[in-house]
């Protein structure tokens, strides 16, 4: 094993024993051409563990590790992710109705980290992101978060459609922003157990969760300009779950 965690693990036998032995791996990068009993365990490794797994050229690897990396690197994660199955029931259990806040192919890092800010400043309980088209959990991500990554539980689950049905079979309403909606965004009750999707900006939500909302609505604009940046959104929308929630 490596002696101190640090943002990236290389070498087969590290990298192999950091995802074994539970470390955050934010995601698995393999070269191309590598063939054989070593692909074949990170394959299964990556899958087990749900972490994401990405082939590379040899000379991404070499700018990451330097020559040394005998083909393989770990990302990993500065903050430790959490189990979505195990936030809600403590949420409940003290008495308060869940907020989670969903990331739809919210790639960007720093629009990531700028959400988890609004997300933990507002009292969402926790944010829960895919294993694939997901933003790199790194020190960026933190930093740009002012530290609510620290603060904030982070779930990172291996489907977001998976992740809306645990949260509907908990009681827990999906709510979503849509341009066409024609209920504005304080004619919804965020009092009650709320999951919010943010989606990318460039793709919106996905179609297979869009499907699973309970509720569409919209925030209203007053300018020419179609959308807003989603971290932005996020932080309106956020505040009015605050707002009816405690003042």
């Amino acid at each position: 094993m490596p002696e101190k965690l640090s943002e990236i693990v290389y070498g087969r036998h590290p990298v192999v024993d950091a995802i074994k032995s539970g470390w955050p791996v934010d995601k698995v990068v393999l070269q191309q051409g590598i063939r054989g009993e070593f692909e074949k365990e990170i394959r299964h490794l990556t899958k087990e563990y749900e972490v994401p797994f990405q082939v590379v050229p040899k000379e991404r690897l070499n700018k990451l590790a330097g020559g040394n990396h005998q083909g393989v690197v770990a990302f990993i994660s500065p903050i430790p992710f959490q189990r979505l199955e195990d936030i809600l029931p403590s949420v409940f259990e003290n008495g308060q109705n869940p907020l989670i806040v969903l990331l739809d192919g919210i790639t960007d890092v720093r629009n990531f980290g700028a959400i988890a800010r609004s997300a933990e400043v507002f009292g969402a309980h926790a944010l829960v992101i895919s294993s694939k088209k997901s933003a790199q959990v790194n020190a960026e991500a933190v930093k740009t978060s002012a530290g609510a990554l620290t603060l904030i539980p982070v779930c990172r689950e291996k489907s977001m459609v998976g992740a809306i049905e645990l949260l509907k079979l908990s009681g827990v309403k999906v709510y979503v922003s849509d341009l066409a909606a024609t209920a504005s965004i304080a004619a919804l009750d965020w009092t009650i157990p709320v999951a919010l999707v943010i989606g990318s900006e460039s793709e919106g939500i996905t179609p297979a969760v869009a499907a699973l909302a309970d509720d569409r609505f919209l925030i209203p604009q007053l300018g020419q300009t179609d959308s807003l940046n989603a971290s932005v959104a996020a932080g309106i929308i956020l505040y009015e779950a605050t707002r009816q929630r405690h003042l």
